[in-house]
C-alpha cells in the first residue's frame, strides 16, 4: 500500500457519521450582484469582462465566427492563421468560406500567435470564463498563444460561481467524469510583482477576446 493509500485509509477509518438529529447544512450565501437572468446576466458578464481588460464581441450566428476571427487578426496586425479546438462548436464552423485564414486543429505551441477555443461556462458575477481541459479543448489553447479567443453562448452564462459548480456536476454525472483541470480565466494574464507595475501577458495571453454568441438573437 502506498503512502497515499495509507493516509486515505486512515481518514476513512476515523470518519464519524453525523447523528440523525444533526441540523441540516445552511445554504451558502449567494452574492446579490450575480442574481440576474436573461439580458441582465449577459450585460453584467460583458461589463465585468471588459472591466478586467478583456474585449467582448457580440455575434448572432455561429457562421459569423470565422469572419469575426479574421477581422480580429487583421485589427491586431497578426498573421491570418490560428489553431482551433477540435470541439464541434468550433471545428465544424464554415472555415472553408475563409480560405485566407490558415488554421489547424489541435493543441497550441509556442509558435502559435492566436488560438480559438470554447468555454464551458461564463460567470457574470466577475466576467470569468470556465475552461475545461480535455481532448477537444487542450489547455495549451488557453495559455500559450499571446492572443486567446474564446467562444461562448449566452445560454452558457451563469450568474454566480455556485451556479457554475452545479452545472459542472450535472454535466459530469455528479463528478464521475470530472475534467483534469478547470481553469477560471478573468481577463488576460497580468502581474504587478515587479515594482507594483501592472504588466499584461506576464504568464499567458496578453489579449483575451471573447466571442459571445447571443442565442436569443
Amino acid at each position: 500500500m502506498s503512502d497515499r493509500d495509507t493516509v486515505l485509509a486512515a481518514i476513512r477509518a476515523n470518519k464519524k457519521a453525523l447523528p440523525s438529529d444533526a441540523p441540516a447544512a445552511r445554504p451558502a450565501p449567494v452574492p446579490a450582484r450575480g442574481r440576474v437572468d436573461g439580458a441582465a446576466r449577459r450585460d453584467l458578464f460583458v461589463r465585468m469582462a471588459e472591466a478586467a481588460s478583456a474585449s467582448v464581441e457580440m455575434l448572432t450566428s455561429p457562421e459569423d465566427v470565422p469572419e469575426a476571427v479574421a477581422a480580429y487578426l487583421a485589427a491586431q496586425n497578426l498573421p491570418a492563421r490560428l489553431v482551433l479546438a477540435s470541439d464541434p462548436a468550433i471545428a465544424n464552423l464554415p472555415w472553408h468560406d475563409h480560405p485566407m485564414i490558415a488554421h489547424r486543429i489541435g493543441a497550441a505551441t509556442v509558435q502559435d500567435h492566436a488560438a480559438l477555443t470554447v468555454a464551458f461556462a461564463g460567470i457574470a458575477e466577475t466576467g470569468t470564463l470556465a475552461l475545461l481541459s480535455g481532448a477537444e479543448t487542450p489547455t495549451t489553447l488557453n495559455f500559450l498563444p499571446e492572443h486567446a479567443l474564446v467562444l461562448i453562448t449566452t445560454d452558457d452564462l451563469c450568474g454566480t460561481y455556485e451556479e457554475l459548480w452545479s452545472r459542472l456536476r450535472a454535466a459530469t454525472d455528479d463528478g464521475a467524469y470530472w475534467p483534469r483541470a478547470v481553469n477560471l480565466v478573468t481577463g488576460p494574464s497580468r502581474s504587478a510583482d515587479i515594482e507594483q507595475k501592472l504588466l499584461l501577458g506576464a504568464h499567458g495571453p496578453i489579449k483575451l477576446h471573447i466571442l459571445l454568441l447571443d442565442v436569443e438573437a
